[in-house]
Formats: C-alpha cells, sequence, structure tokens
C-alpha cells in the first residue's frame, strides 16, 4: 500500500511539474504555446474524420446513391479535355472506375462537418478561450467553412484520381488500395483545413470585455 501511495504521490509530483512547466511557456510563448493546442485538437479532430469517414462510406454504398451522378460546378478542363468539375464524384463505385457517386460526396461531407462542428467548439473554448459572441463567430465559421469546402473540393480534383488509380491499379492493391487513398485524400484535406482555418481563428475567436461578449 505504501509503495501505491508513492507511487501516486510521485505522479502528482510529475504532473503538477508538468503543469508549471506548460503555464510558464505560454506565458513566455503564448502564440506558440496557441499554436501547439491548435496543432493537438486538430490532429484530434483528423482522427476522428478517419473513423468516421469509412463508417459513412460503408454505409452509403449500399444505396443507390452509389449510381447517382454527382459533378456540379464546371470550371474549364482537364488536360486530356474532359470537363474539369469542382465536385466530381462521377456515378460507380470506386473499384469500377467511377468516382463513388452521390454515395460518397455525402461520406465526405457529414464527416467534414460533424468534425468541424467539434473543432468549433473545441477551438473556441480550450485554445483561443474565446468569449466573443458565439453566434457571430459560427456566422463566419461557417462562411470560412463553406469556402474552404468548394477550395479543398477543387483542388481534389488533381490528387483524388490519380492517388486512387495508383493505389488499386497501377499497384493492384484493390480494396486495401482504395481504403489507402481514403485515408490519404482525408489527411491532405485535413491539412488545407489546417493552415487555413489557424489564422481565421485568430479572428474571428477573440476575448473581449463581458459586456461586449452578450
Amino acid at each position: 500500500m505504501e509503495k501505491e501511495k508513492e507511487k501516486e504521490i510521485e505522479k502528482k509530483i510529475a504532473s503538477n511539474r508538468l503543469m508549471r512547466f506548460w503555464d510558464n511557456y505560454k506565458e513566455n510563448h503564448p502564440n506558440i504555446a496557441q499554436f501547439l493546442v491548435f496543432f493537438i485538437l486538430s490532429n484530434g479532430v483528423t482522427v476522428l474524420q478517419l473513423v468516421l469517414m469509412p463508417v459513412f462510406k460503408s454505409i452509403f454504398a449500399k444505396t443507390a446513391l452509389v449510381t447517382t451522378n454527382f459533378q456540379v460546378l464546371q470550371f474549364g478542363q482537364n488536360f486530356d479535355g474532359s470537363a474539369y468539375y469542382v465536385f466530381d464524384y462521377a456515378a460507380g463505385p470506386l473499384s469500377q472506375g467511377g468516382g463513388g457517386g452521390l454515395a460518397y460526396f455525402f461520406a465526405v461531407q457529414i464527416t467534414i462537418l460533424i468534425a468541424q462542428v467539434i473543432n468549433f467548439f473545441a477551438q473556441r473554448s480550450i485554445t483561443f478561450k474565446s468569449n466573443s459572441n458565439i453566434w457571430t463567430a459560427a456566422f463566419w465559421y461557417l462562411v470560412a467553412y463553406i469556402i474552404i469546402t468548394i477550395g479543398a473540393a477543387a483542388a481534389q480534383g488533381f490528387y483524388k484520381a490519380p492517388i486512387y488509380d495508383l493505389l488499386m491499379n497501377t499497384w493492384g492493391m484493390g480494396s486495401l488500395g482504395e481504403t489507402t487513398a481514403d485515408v490519404i485524400t482525408m489527411i491532405i484535406n485535413s491539412a488545407i483545413s489546417f493552415w487555413v482555418f489557424f489564422p481565421i481563428f485568430k479572428i474571428i475567436f477573440k476575448q473581449v470585455p463581458e459586456e461586449e461578449a452578450k
């Protein structure tokens, strides 16, 4: 029993030292400390997306949405002369050369939506400790989310098809290649959001006097 108590005391001492170190670091390097917390929470949200994505994908894969074409917002052409779509989800399963259809679009967007709602509250409360009007912050967050979603989708048109083709066909990895490509594309999408959202959060998540926060 005494050894267990000693271990508990040692853990508390170590924990207190760590907290003091972190408090001192935040005081001396507030911006770096804030970025580190943002980085940790963002990676946690990314892990959540990697868990949710295959769940929603498997659910929607059992529906007719897979064969429903979803190619919208045409913007110019690809190098081969075909139409370039910002949201390019051609009908048919990825394993059969399709783009996953509306099923894949919903799986991606619902996953991102859930993750970003959690990210909003976590970053606001933990990273930036903001007390500004939550509805104003939510509005600008929504605007930023829509713009970033469109931008990330447009960028995805350049790397999504090559990654899936490389892993599934060129390397012959089949379903494993498809899953790996899902992870890679989700990580790339999260990385884009990560670097764009931080400066936006610095603007919308402010600390203001209490009377202004109401």
